[in-house]
């Protein structure tokens, strides 16, 4: 009695299932693993970015006192004074809509 060995033949259609599987076993881990380094360094740049926020927004509001502070009627009128200028109240006119 003989042995004949059938030999198995793909179609193409089953060539490309199993291609597209290997394919998609290798390119899913590779692609979570790059969509979070991404992220991560979405996330470190978006931390930087609020310490930089925070900075400036510290800088803007002592700007704003210093401003505040130097339009104070009690420095205008020491800077006036310095300048050689007097107060006099009556020479104020309020405009009026």
């Amino acid at each position: 009695m003989l042995k004949t060995h059938k030999r198995v033949t793909m179609l193409k259609g089953e060539k490309f299932m199993y291609i597209l599987i290997i394919f998609a076993l290798i390119a899913f881990p590779i692609g979570t693993v790059f969509t979070k380094a991404v992220l991560s360094e979405t996330n470190i740049s978006l931390e930087q970015m609020k310490a930089k926020i925070d900075t400036q927004e510290g800088i803007n509001e002592s700007l704003s006192m210093q401003v505040d502070e130097l339009a104070s009627l009690d420095k205008i009128q020491e800077v006036a004074s310095d300048k050689g200028l007097t107060y006099n109240n009556n020479n104020i006119k309020s405009v009026n809509e």
